[in-house]
């Protein structure tokens, strides 16, 4: 059975090369905001998170600020990708306890490499 992503960014042209580049490999859940991810967690629990940080409505540190203050999403593993790659925003997010940190532009390449290293 395949180990379930889901993959959370605002920008519908991150998403879609993410699930193509991940597609293969896990089943992909692409949606457009934090909000959309509390709401299918509740059905499905994902083995990892790909989160942007810059986001409307809830950012990426705010979503996993919930997530680790919520009982049944404490132990889901985030990685963050985004645009967002001064030095104190990616420590601000491995200190929040995010596994990595992908600066974007990425290549498909990396991304499931990052990955694989994480969620074996």
């Amino acid at each position: 059975m395949k180990k379930i992503v889901f993959i959370v960014d605002d920008n519908d042209t991150n998403l879609l090369i993410a699930k193509n580049a991940l597609n293969d490999i896990y089943k992909t859940y692409a949606m457009p905001s934090a909000a959309r991810m509390f709401k299918l967690a509740e059905k499905i629990k994902p083995d990892l998170i790909l989160l942007d940080v810059i986001m409307p409505e809830m950012n990426g540190f705010e979503a996993l600020q919930k997530m680790k203050s919520d009982e049944k999403m404490r132990s889901f593993p985030v990685i963050f990708l985004t645009g967002m790659d001064d030095e104190a925003s990616i420590k601000h997010g491995l200190e929040m306890g995010a596994l990595d940190y992908i600066k974007k532009p990425f290549s498909p390449a990396d991304l499931v490499q990052r990955i694989e290293a994480h969620i074996k």
